[in-house]
């Protein structure tokens, strides 16, 4: 047996295009378990379990659903997925799943490209029930690495990262192999089988957005006469970024929607 664990916020956009690609790449004998918060009227019947309780952190969520995963199965060996509301696979997950899962632990996308972030990501993680009980696995952030700059941050999957490399697991990292990118994090392709679209539910202004973003030198001079300058010019970047950001997503939601080999234009 299967069990995906996914979290879906304030619209349900993306839960049939989820559910059909599941249908389409995982084997029927399969049961889907979701976060359903603040969708008013939102359907229900593709789910064997739901909640709409009022959490907040998403990591949170990802644990408490993998605690019901846990209870409603006997099983060490059936298989968990976590998966972001706005991703799902794009081609048949059982080879990833019969090959790697009895060499490696767990295995995760990691998006390296996201300014150096080297922990497990929830946008796609498979494990086994029995690991994940094991290992008392944790989504929360907490546990810090070093970006690219040099700088100590965390985010979704750092306690789970530590939880990892303290015991020496050998998990492995599904990373961007995109042929095509209409943006240097969003729209990804993972491991050749797996499609995260990005800011699907949330500000799609993203941390490699804000690291990328440069003042212009007549900015920069202002700047350093005026420093409430150059706070609004990089707010105003940062709403153009947004724009553009909402534009692209827009676009490529259609795509899917319109077009099951959507995700060939990426790979």
């Amino acid at each position: 047996m299967i069990h995906v664990a996914t979290v879906h916020w304030q619209t349900d956009r993306w839960i049939a295009p989820q559910q059909d690609y599941l249908r389409r790449h995982l084997p029927a004998d399969f049961r889907i378990y979701a976060w359903l918060n603040d969708i008013p009227q939102v359907r229900t019947d593709g789910f064997y379990y739901h909640t709409a309780e009022p959490v907040t952190e998403h990591a949170i969520k990802l644990n408490r659903l993998a605690d019901t995963i846990a209870a409603a199965t006997t099983r060490a060996d059936d298989i968990l997925i976590f998966l972001d509301g706005d991703a799902f696979p794009v081609a048949d997950l059982r080879p990833l799943l019969n090959e790697a899962l009895p060499k490696h632990k767990l295995v995760a996308v990691q998006r390296l490209e996201n300014n150096g972030d080297i922990q497990p990501h929830p946008c796609f993680c498979a494990t086994t029930v029995g690991f994940w009980r094991e290992l008392q696995g944790d989504w929360r952030e907490g546990y810090c690495w070093k970006d690219q700059n040099g700088r100590e941050v965390t985010d979704v999957g750092g306690n789970l990262l530590k939880q990892v490399t303290d015991r020496g697991i050998n998990w492995l990292p599904l990373r961007r192999t995109n042929k095509f990118n209409l943006h240097p994090l969003f729209f990804g392709i993972y491991g050749g089988v797996v499609y995260h679209h990005g800011a699907g539910f949330r500000n799609s202004v993203s941390r490699l957005d804000l690291a990328q973003l440069k003042l212009k030198r007549a900015d920069r001079l202002w700047a350093k006469i005026f420093p409430k300058h150059k706070r609004r010019v990089l707010e105003q970047a940062q709403r153009e970024v947004a724009a553009r950001n909402d534009a692209l997503s827009g676009e490529v939601l259609q795509k899917i929607l319109k077009n099951r080999a959507f995700h060939t234009e990426f790979a």
